[in-house]
């Protein structure tokens, strides 16, 4: 199995920046390059959204509309760890922020869509919260 521990959130001006880290750990016999790992996040009151997959076996991403150009997602699986770079942050970004890994079976952007069926392993999350 695969444990994933997201750090690096917390309270940021609009228009700064922060760097998710997601920590990868995985059992004997899983190879990280099968996986691809997903950055998710939900704000109160609304519905988890998939904002950016990156795929193990080849490197495809994906970037949901309301973060590209905005937010980078990288990978190193010889370090067993992924970030997510956000940049240009506004309140609407505000939100708990999930990594997820899930096996890379099929294209990135369908696991992004589709966590709930794409996506086994999750994070605890942590807190992002942009304010003046």
């Amino acid at each position: 199995q695969l444990q994933l521990v997201e750090s690096g959130g917390g309270l940021v001006q609009p228009g700064g920046s922060l760097r998710l880290s997601c920590a990868i750990s995985a059992a004997s016999g899983y190879i990280l390059k099968d996986w691809t790992i997903g950055w998710f996040r939900q704000a109160p009151g609304k519905d988890r959204v998939g904002i950016s997959c990156i795929s193990g076996t080849n490197g495809a991403t994906y970037y949901d509309d309301s973060v590209k150009g905005r937010f980078t997602i990288s990978r190193d699986n010889a370090q067993s760890v992924a970030h997510l770079q956000m940049s240009r942050l506004s309140p609407e970004d505000t939100a708990v922020y999930y990594c997820a890994a899930g096996v890379d079976y099929t294209s990135v952007q369908t696991l992004c869509l589709n966590p709930d069926h794409g996506m086994d392993y999750w994070g605890q999350g942590t807190q992002v919260t942009v304010s003046a």
